[in-house]
């Protein structure tokens, strides 16, 4: 992770280091739902299943505001709104955070710090100040446009595993781009 503009070792407006990795989890998710279309693996009937779901490759978050921020890790995507993980990892293969879903319970692990709560919509909220559009960012993973407040998606580039989301509100304004590895 690189930040510029605090001196305290701190990203953006001085936010304690575990509470913006938090943030970063949560908004590469987002992010991640945002600009892909990976393949699908099929059930019985030759549909996509969401149980099986999975997707991975890199993305980058900049954040704009006082101090603009940018933050960059490879991810890997497993589940559905009711039961998943997500895990950033760092170039050199260190674990940046992990975050783990499923009915009743949700947690995350970011360094040192581990947070939980019985909801994930709720361990979001808490973690990184707003909510996130969980199930939206299911839809937009699986190519279909989804309303998500604050935020917009351009999936017009998912068919070559590249998307870009970008949250306008509330403030400061983030732009999430994601490039899959099929």
């Amino acid at each position: 992770m690189r930040s510029t503009g605090s001196a305290a070792g701190r990203p953006g407006d001085g936010l304690p280091l575990g509470r913006w990795m938090a943030w970063l989890a949560l908004a590469c998710m987002l992010w991640l739902t945002g600009c892909a279309q990976p393949p699908r693996a099929a059930t019985a009937s030759g549909t996509p299943s969401a149980a099986s779901a999975s997707w991975s490759g890199r993305l980058s978050l900049q954040v704009e505001g006082q101090a603009s921020q940018s933050f960059s890790a490879l991810f890997d995507l497993q589940g559905n709104p009711g039961k998943g993980e997500l895990v950033l990892t760092s170039p050199l293969g260190n674990t940046l955070a992990r975050l783990h879903w499923e009915d009743g319970r949700a947690q995350l692990l970011t360094g040192q710090e581990k947070r939980e709560s019985t909801s994930l919509d709720e361990l979001l909220r808490e973690a990184t100040g707003t909510a996130i559009p969980v199930a939206a960012i299911f839809e937009w993973l699986n190519g279909n446009q989804a309303t998500a407040t604050g935020w917009q998606a351009d999936l017009s580039g998912s068919a070559d595993g590249r998307l870009v989301a970008r949250r306008h509100d509330p403030s400061p304004e983030a732009t999430l781009r994601i490039a899959f590895s099929r």
